[in-house]
């Protein structure tokens, strides 16, 4: 209970929303850095997680492969010169929806969630290519971000685990309306 609870806080360390505007970005650091930075990409990404856990026990990486497969995807777009459209507000309405999904675990079922999930990231993914550094560091920038992103899913998984393990779902969902409500107020205030 109390491991839960301190993931709980942690998530409310990050700093402001909107975690891809406006700052410097060079190589491996500053990937491992960005979804740590915004409170946009850190509940998306815990979400996706929490759900996993809750929704596919046994395959609890689909929703951390669909998510991070998409996002690299749409990291290359941005690389490349392509901003999708609406890409903030994409953002944060994925908060809202991904934290919806932790609510309703798989009502949705396994594969809408899972392209929900993937078509999400893609923005995500488009926001940390957007700002990639130019030249040679942009490969190691990548490879920071994947790694960080795949450790706030296993964070994710490890809490959505722990409260269906310790049969206390109705934590997940008080974290995924929690998660929504945020979402909400980034879309309002973006």
């Amino acid at each position: 209970m109390e491991r839960i609870w301190m993931t709980v806080s942690l998530m409310f360390v990050s700093t402001a929303a909107l975690a891809h505007t406006g700052h410097d970005v060079h190589g491996f650091a500053s990937g491992v850095a960005h979804p740590f930075g915004g409170l946009d990409h850190l509940l998306a990404m815990l979400a996706v997680g929490m759900w996993s856990a809750a929704a596919m026990p046994r395959q609890w990486w689909a929703g951390a492969a669909a998510f991070m497969a998409a996002m690299l995807i749409g990291a290359i777009l941005g690389i490349g010169g392509v901003t999708l459209p609406l890409l903030e507000p994409s953002i944060a309405l994925s908060v809202i929806i991904m934290g919806l999904l932790v609510i309703g675990f798989a009502r949705l079922g396994a594969f809408p969630a899972l392209g929900l999930i993937a078509a999400f990231a893609l923005f995500h993914g488009n926001a940390h290519g957007v700002e990639a550094p130019i030249g040679g560091a942009v490969a190691l920038y990548l490879l920071g971000f994947l790694l960080s992103t795949g450790l706030l899913h296993l964070a994710g998984v490890g809490v959505g685990a722990l409260a269906v393990r310790s049969t206390r779902q109705w934590m997940l969902r008080l974290l995924g309306a929690g998660m929504s409500v945020v979402g909400a107020w980034l879309l309002l205030a973006g």
